[in-house]
């Protein structure tokens, strides 16, 4: 697979498409468009990690930026340094939940929000164009400084939210299991369970060494240690992040997985509780938004598919929660973008708060099914496919600002095309996984 650039970043397999050479000139090229100013480095615990580091450390001093650099932390806490350092901007090496071979650099802004099409496109003129990086002379080269107490920073800083408290929290005596997959997270979750106030901690895989024990994407073909764990230790419930912490997946007391959407939607819920505002999450995120949106009286408002994305309609709108149904929870309290750790302080304020496990909230909730399917194009334009898709159901309620999305009574499609194959994507949701299915076939024929 060739390297895979995007407006946030580059990932690729490492040895392969991803090497010291692009990383050099991505990096120098960012830290161009950063104009030389500070810039917050962290990375996930894979075994290339600090490698890239050393790589990218140094393309960013010969651009004439000051690099603070932060070891392995979750992405979010990268973000959390930006604010902390007023920085530039920052970059995290982390290629998130892709197997282990892989590694990336994603770029953020001086405001802590992945990089925006305007704002990468930017960085890779640079770093494509003819003049290249504005390296700078010997005595002008950045310098390289360390921050070690951030991620205590980060969680000062979620503890200090002012609907977290962690007293109630250790009055309900939670015990709880943790996968880290051995990521940026297996650290940095248990002690803020520690901070907390949780009982008991039972941790599985919280060696950031890197070596992935399992597919480190959190689905529930890949969790079932996770779950016979929470059993076996008779848990209150069990957490499960990616390997750069943006992630979060729950299990709940009796070992059954409740699917990162319904993260997302705890969390949207606990939130509207204590302040009514309005909402924002992608096209593909579950109608359980909606509800829980509808439960509280506001407006779910919806964006194109992308961290980015939700941000930027979050701002528009002045919600004060959203995110993306993978349990990427996004809290602007604390900063503009996916934050695992927020989200596992929010859920253990609902739970102690409401005297309520895991399992009956989760039960509490509609049961909705998403499945995802996809169709070949061959040759054909997935730009034309998608447009007359659109006019042959232009009576039913569709929106296109990202693909296209039809909305019936029962339930909905959304079709996107890819960026890296020709197919095209083809997501549905319903209350059955027998009218999801049934909802899109007849769309999947329309493609075909």
């Amino acid at each position: 697979m060739a390297l895979m650039i995007s407006v946030s970043g580059i990932r690729g397999i490492f040895g392969e498409d991803l090497n010291p050479e692009n990383l050099a000139r991505y990096a120098a090229a960012y830290g161009t468009w950063a104009k030389g100013g500070i810039i917050v480095l962290g990375r996930d615990s894979r075994v290339t990690g600090e490698l890239c580091e050393r790589v990218i450390t140094a393309a960013l001093q010969s651009v004439g930026c000051d690099v603070i650099n932060v070891g392995i932390v979750p992405t979010p806490t990268v973000a959390m340094g930006v604010l902390r350092h007023e920085a530039a901007g920052g970059i995290v090496i982390s290629a998130s939940h892709n197997p282990a071979q892989w590694n990336a650099l994603k770029l953020l802004n001086s405001k802590s929000e992945f990089l925006d099409a305007s704002e990468g496109g930017a960085v890779m003129a640079i770093a494509n164009g003819e003049a290249g990086p504005a390296y700078v002379s010997y005595d002008k080269i950045g310098t390289v400084s360390e921050d070690n107490d951030l991620s205590q920073w980060h969680i000062d800083k979620v503890l200090d939210l002012p609907y977290i408290d962690a007293d109630i929290i250790k009055k309900a005596g939670f015990s709880v299991a943790v996968d880290a997959v051995n990521g940026a997270g297996g650290v940095i979750v248990p002690e803020l369970l520690r901070q907390l106030g949780v009982k008991t901690i039972d941790e599985l895989y919280c060696e950031p060494n890197g070596l992935f024990p399992h597919n480190p994407e959190p689905l529930p073909e890949h969790l079932g240690e996770i779950c016979a764990l929470v059993k076996e230790k008779k848990n209150d419930l069990g957490i499960v992040v990616d390997p750069d912490v943006d992630r979060l997946a729950l299990v709940d007391e009796t070992g059954k997985l409740i699917g990162e959407e319904y993260t997302l939607a705890a969390a949207i819920d606990f939130r509207l509780e204590k302040n009514k505002g309005p909402i924002a999450v992608n096209l593909s995120s579950s109608r359980i938004g909606d509800d829980i949106a509808k439960k509280h009286g506001v407006e779910c408002h919806r964006s194109a598919v992308g961290e980015i994305n939700v941000v930027k309609k979050m701002q528009e709108v002045g919600a004060i929660i959203g995110g993306e149904g993978n349990g990427g929870v996004i809290n602007p309290d604390l900063h503009a973008g996916r934050d695992a750790l927020v989200g596992i302080a929010m859920i253990l304020q609902m739970l102690a708060e409401r005297k309520i496990t895991l399992g009956a909230y989760r039960n509490s909730l509609p049961n909705y099914h998403i499945l995802k399917s996809k169709v070949e194009l061959g040759s054909v334009n997935a730009d034309e496919v998608l447009r007359k898709v659109a006019e042959i159901y232009a009576d039913e309620k569709i929106s296109t600002i990202d693909g296209v999305k039809i909305d019936f009574e029962e339930g909905w499609v959304h079709l996107r095309k890819s960026n890296t194959e020709p197919i095209i994507r083809v997501y549905s949701e319903a209350l059955s996984a027998e009218k999801a299915k049934s909802l899109a076939e007849p769309v999947m024929e329309q493609l075909r």
